[in-house]
């Protein structure tokens, strides 16, 4: 099967430098990271014997910029891959798509491919609320392209390339087979027997934009009465550079059907509710994806460790969710509350077919429309 591959281009303000990507993504396969593999092409005049580097940086912004006051910074930034792209030392083997790029653009394209480092955090934009912010909150990365005697030179904006690049996870396959259940229980002051409350959803992993299905079973064996329920899938937010950890409620469902459960009855019920990002647009505080240009973003995914390490070891901003279940007893009864984890991610992305010479489509950054999505039409 042969399908069209929608490249992305761009080139610097002075006309001299043109970067061409296939893809803007690092993905995360816990083994490995994909590396973002393209073709730069330099006027020959322009080069004089000089090198072509690329470099990736990661911003890690966890306050405003309008608070920043008498030297005090909320962000780091970190350089974390510079290499040089021409002359280039890479024996690798050139990507299909990077082949058929280098003979369409001629002897001045040159390939390259970049890869990051196994622990570098996953892209994530916190939701700045209804204060607008000049710089995004979160973890950002940038690929720059740039022409210079040596990769320590500080490229300016005019001469050199920047794409805004993300480094993302994916859902494994089989971590889909498990099946999450919990069982709590509640007994009261001066009163005999315990309201019991089993959780249970149909698997561990769902995908963005799926219906989340929680199965509840109560059995009343107390003397109290249960007058409502609530189910909420909430979003647990830990950001590692200062140490500060929240929660949001990104789904909320309330019901009285089946309810007042009295002593001594039971009650099996499901509900299903669908978090999404605009659900909850304007909360301050809610974890995104990170967002390329004039791409529309979704909840963040849940940060996803290899097996056999250690979750606390996550640096960035680590997202995880949960399904939380709260059974209303009355004023002074109080509430009994179930959490009960889960992963929210993207599929795993399905193998491209072949592609052909006239199977690629340029999509010029100086066209794009504030608002369209980069993936229109792929």
């Amino acid at each position: 099967m042969v399908n069209a591959v929608k490249v992305f281009k761009k080139t610097a303000p002075n006309g001299k430098v043109t970067c061409y990507l296939s893809r803007r993504d690092f993905v995360d396969h816990l083994t490995h990271i994909a590396p973002v593999d393209g073709v730069a092409v330099v006027d020959d005049a322009y080069l004089r014997g000089r090198n072509v580097f690329a470099q990736v940086t990661v911003t890690y912004r966890y306050g405003r910029e309008e608070d920043e006051v008498m030297g005090l910074h909320f962000s780091k930034e970190m350089e974390l891959v510079n290499q040089q792209v021409y002359p280039s030392s890479d024996i690798s083997t050139p990507t299909e798509v990077q082949d058929r790029l280098i003979k369409k653009l001629g002897g001045n394209a040159f390939p390259f491919s970049i890869s990051l480092p196994k622990n570098a955090p996953n892209s994530v934009i916190l939701e700045p609320g209804n204060e607008e912010s000049s710089q995004p909150l979160g973890v950002i990365y940038d690929l720059r392209l740039y022409v210079a005697d040596k990769k320590e030179e500080r490229p300016h904006k005019r001469n050199s390339v920047a794409f805004a690049v993300r480094k993302v996870q994916f859902a494994s396959l089989e971590s889909t087979k498990r099946q999450p259940q919990t069982l709590v229980s509640k007994s009261f002051t001066l009163s005999p027997g315990k309201l019991n409350l089993e959780v249970s959803l149909a698997k561990d992993v769902y995908y963005h934009g799926q219906q989340i299905e929680a199965t509840l079973s109560i059995n009343n064996a107390s003397k109290k009465t249960v007058k409502g329920l609530r189910c909420q899938v909430v979003q647990h937010v830990e950001c590692t550079m200062n140490n500060q950890q929240f929660s949001r409620v990104v789904a909320c469902l309330e019901s009285r059907e089946g309810c007042p459960i009295t002593p001594g009855s039971n009650l099996n019920k499901t509900f299903s509710m669908t978090p999404l990002a605009s659900s909850n647009k304007g909360k301050f505080g809610i974890a995104l994806d990170g967002k390329v240009k004039d791409q529309d973003s979704n909840l963040a995914s849940s940060t996803i460790v290899a097996p056999g390490k250690n979750a606390n070891d996550a640096l960035g901003i680590v997202v995880s969710y949960s399904l939380r279940v709260k059974l209303n007893c009355g004023a002074i009864a109080g509430e009994l509350a179930a959490d009960l984890p889960f992963k929210l991610a993207h599929p795993v992305a399905g193998n491209e077919g072949k592609v052909s010479e006239e199977g690629i489509v340029f999509e010029d950054f100086a066209r794009l429309r504030r608002g369209q999505s980069v993936n229109e039409g792929i």
